[in-house]
């Protein structure tokens, strides 16, 4: 009977309801301390609640705040919670949507030494999630299960069903090979591996399909450096792990043969598999977990030092169920294809993420480090993009095929049934930074909704054909063994020989008793006679029949060849046809690598555009903000600058408008010396001549000075004792009169006085945060030997930083000079009176004080207010 042929695993799109979506489960396991004394960071709060704190001396603080944070779980199991519970919760609903025809995802994320791999296998004596799985699907489907071979799964993650006739010819094939191996039901079971399968354990599936035969196959894969290997395939030689040279790559010998590694390849329903992989059918939990532990003793293995045995790679164990209707009759399987459906459950043990500061891993143990990290956080990325995507509406590409891992799995989130996730922590406090980013990973995973497939539709045939059938035959068994026989038992029939022999006529009796007997024998002639006629009657009919038969051979036969023609000739279409089919497929499959290569390609490339495009933007979002604020500093610069020249503006204005007046007074002053230099000229013009009086001596005229002429008073000038404030400046201005402490006092005539000053001896930011002028008053020796006293002013100003800053504007000088040390005209031989008059007059002009002159410092006229005294010259 031809093998019809079943759809893969996974529904098309269309078989999912967009609708009903379901978030991804996520569960935490808390394992308990190593030992008593050391320190823990998690605490579990509630049912649902975990609680972690930083260990002393890991202190985080958060606006100066000691911090805790809290984390939400679907469900939170302790310390003290049995591998049964765990089970209950979490895995046997997977295990009912199985056996109900669809799929699930089952996987345990975790760091190193978090009891990852426990939770999954288990321990001797306590099994984990895997071999519980296993009874409950053989304890749900034993009484229906299907002879072995009668499923057939293909190479392109599809499945074949069988006739029993064909199911029995392929266990001969199979028994007849040279090796055959021996029943697991008939061999005792592994030590290493028996306790962890508890018998006693009866649970099974609430509701199962009665009127269907089911079949299990296991596969056992890892995934090693982003590598895909099969645990279960034979190795041709004993596997010796390769040595590895300088430049991390396995150097080759004889002995060694490296296994293959898997790819993965998508079906036509966009189903992700892996081809190659070895799927053995199992009949009963003891055999599958068996084929299990078989690929577990080859999974890879290391000592580091935060795990004796850690677990260097990805293992993915997929149990697959295949099921079919039973005919209308309940007898045997229907063989159609629509109706076959395969669904699987994927149970997977992440490799746990580390660091290698603290594992200390070197060379080949760094190399799988680092790959475990780039599959977990790739698993990340895909986790937050199909976040962000459902949150914000967004279509971001999910970079799904950067890794092995999340490539194999992408079904599962695109929505082909449950996902299932067990965070493993450790409470202990060394583990704190990891717990925490694995916490963060979990809460937002919890945020990613799947969709929820829909159920798959009936077949149409009545429910109940099994039970039916089996009544029907044990209530046949029962009337055949009431009756002791076969049904319709009783006289046999005459066979056809001994018909045609009842059909000739009968003979006459033969026996002579009398020697004159003559009628005896004419009666057995004439029916001897009468018999033969019958026979050559018979005989021509025979030769009539078997004419007949020998043309109806040849017509059979002439038929029978043109039909082998026409079936030869058709035959031979078809082979062309597939010949042809099969080359198309060929090409179809070279292109459907090229454009899987092209699509690779297309991808990083988008990936690459999109970088560019983030970095892009950034760069632009940064320019902006450069821009914006070199703008803002522009107008602030421009501000400042305008406040600048305005106040320069008037500054030089004042400046200006007080050289002006300095000029004028000084031309006032000559012109008053001029007026009084004509004056004192025409009253000598005009006087008459006399003797000259002897001249009284120096300290005769110092102690009586001679009458002065009344000359007309100079100009009026601005006092100099005081220090004029500028015109421009308000008259609420304040000064900071600052005096050295070596400051001597001048007891002069004219002294500095600087109105509504504070006057310190060193000046502070404080004070001069509070005055707008500065006054710093400086004396040295001058170089006639007398003291020079310098008035430095400047302007006080505010500085970007918030300082105070000096800007000096002018500066005006003291000097004080002695009369006895200029030079004095001789007096003559013989003194008139009348000269040392005029003499006495000149001297006496000569020894005036000038008017105080302020002068902007660097001018032409000299720095400072100086006392200038004009000496006369007498008429020759």
């Amino acid at each position: 009977m031809k093998a019809a042929r079943a759809k893969t695993p996974r529904r098309p799109k269309k078989a999912t309801n967009p609708t009903l979506k379901d978030p991804v489960g996520v569960y935490c396991r808390v394992r308990p301390l190593s030992s008593a004394d050391q320190q823990c960071c998690i605490e579990v709060i509630n049912s649902t609640t975990v609680q972690l704190h930083p260990p002393e001396g890991f202190r985080l603080f958060r606006n100066g705040e000691y911090r805790e944070t809290q984390y939400s779980f679907k469900e939170v199991f302790g310390t003290l919670v049995v591998q049964k519970e765990l089970f209950d919760v979490v895995a046997k609903p997977l295990v009912e949507d199985l056996i109900r025809g669809k799929n699930g995802l089952l996987f345990t994320y975790g760091v190193t030494g978090s009891g990852k791999t426990h939770t999954m296998t288990g321990s001797p004596g306590d099994g984990g999630l895997l071999p519980r799985c296993l009874a409950m699907i053989f304890n749900s489907i034993g009484p229906f299960q299907a002879k072995r071979f009668v499923f057939k799964l293909d190479d392109k993650n599809g499945v074949d069903v069988q006739s029993d006739v064909d199911a029995l010819l392929e266990r001969q094939r199979r028994e007849a090979l040279p090796t055959p191996k021996t029943p697991a039901g008939k061999r005792p079971l592994d030590p290493e591996f028996a306790d962890m399968i508890d018998a006693r354990d009866r649970c099974r599936a609430a509701e199962v399909d009665e009127d269907n035969v089911y079949g299990v196959f296991v596969s056992y894969v890892e995934i090693y450096n982003n590598y895909i290997y099969d645990l279960l395939e034979e190795a041709a030689v004993d596997s010796i792990k390769p040595k590895w040279n300088s430049c991390n790559t396995p150097v080759r010998n004889g002995d060694f043969v490296p296994p293959q590694s898997k790819t993965l390849r998508e079906d036509q329903n966009h189903n992700m598999y892996v081809t190659g992989c070895t799927e053995v059918e199992v009949k009963s939990t003891e055999e599958a977990f068996e084929v299990f532990w078989r690929g577990q003793k080859k999974r890879r293995i290391a000592n580091t030092q935060l795990n004796r045995e850690s677990s260097r790679s990805h293992s993915v164990f997929i149990i697959k169920l295949a099921q079919a209707p039973l005919d209308a009759d309940g007898d045997n399987v229907l063989q159609e294809k629509e109706q076959i459906i395969l669904s699987q459950l994927s149970l997977v043990d992440l490799a746990g993420s580390e660091r290698t500061n603290r594992t200390k891993a070197e060379g080949n143990r760094l190399r799988e480090a680092g790959n475990i990290n780039q599959s977990l956080m790739t698993l990340r990325t895909c986790i937050e993009v199909l976040r962000e995507n459902q949150l914000y509406g967004t279509n971001k590409m999910v970079p799904y095929r950067d890794s092995k891992l999340t490539h194999l799995f992408k079904n599962y989130f695109d929505g082909e049934g449950k996902v299932r996730m067990i965070v493993c922590v450790n409470p202990k406090a060394e583990d704190y930074e990891e717990s925490l980013q694995v916490m963060r990973f979990a809460e937002m995973t919890q945020e990613v909704e799947v969709a929820r497939p829909l159920d798959r539709p009936l077949c149409g045939l009545t429910p109940g054909r099994r039970l039916r059938n089996q009544a029907f035959r044990e209530e046949l068994a029962r009337k055949l063994e009431l009756r002791g026989g076969p049904v319709g038992s009783g006289p046999e029939e005459p066979c056809a020989a001994e018909l045609f022999f009842q059909s000739f006529p009968p003979l006459p009796p033969c026996e002579l008793l009398d020697i004159n007997d003559d009628q005896t024998l004419p009666k057995l002639i004439e029916a001897l006679e009468q018999r033969h006629k019958m026979r050559q009657m018979l005989t021509e009919e025979f030769a009539k029949n078997v004419l007949a038969f020998k043309t109806m051979l040849q017509e059979f036969d002439s038929s029978v060849s043109s039909k082998e023609n026409y079936i030869q000739g058709k035959l031979a279409e078809k082979e062309k046809t597939i010949t042809g089919q099969k080359t198309e497929l060929e090409r179809l499959e070279k292109k459907i690598k090229t454009l899987e290569y092209k699509i690779d390609i297309l991808e990083k490339t988008a990936t690459i555009y999109e970088e560019d495009k983030r970095n892009l933007q950034q760069e632009l979002e940064s320019k902006s903000q450069k821009l914006q604020r070199q703008e803002s500093d522009k107008k602030r610069l421009e501000a400042r600058l305008q406040g600048m020249v305005t106040e320069t503006s008037l500054k030089w204005e004042r400046e200006c408008e007080r050289r002006v007046a300095a000029k004028q007074l000084e031309m006032q002053n000559k012109l008053w010396v001029k007026d009084e230099k004509l004056k004192q000229l025409k009253a000598i013009v005009t006087e008459p001549k006399a003797e000259r009086p002897e001249r009284p001596s120096r300290e005769r005229d110092r102690e009586k000075p001679l009458p002065r002429s009344v000359s007309p008073s100079p100009a009026p000038v601005a006092p100099a004792a005081p220090l004029r404030p500028r015109r421009s400046r308000s008259a609420g201005e304040r000064w900071v009169d600052h005096r050295p402490p070596s400051h001597v006092p001048m007891e002069t005539l004219l002294q500095p006085r600087v109105p509504r000053a504070i006057t310190m001896e060193s000046p502070s930011e404080r004070a001069l945060a509070r005055c707008d002028r500065y006054l710093l008053t400086h004396q040295e020796l001058a170089s006639d030997g007398e003291i020079q006293t310098k008035l430095i002013k400047g302007d006080v100003f505010k500085t970007r930083g918030g300082g105070q800053a000096v800007q000096f504007t002018d500066i005006e000088t003291l000097k004080q000079e002695s009369p006895t040390g200029r030079k004095r005209r001789s007096s003559p031989p013989n003194p008139d009176p009348t000269g040392d008059a005029a003499d006495s007059e000149w001297t006496d002009v000569e020894t005036r004080c000038s008017v105080a002159v302020e002068m902007r410092a660097g001018s032409a006229l000299g720095p400072g207010l100086q006392h200038h005294a004009q000496p006369k010259r007498r008429k020759p």
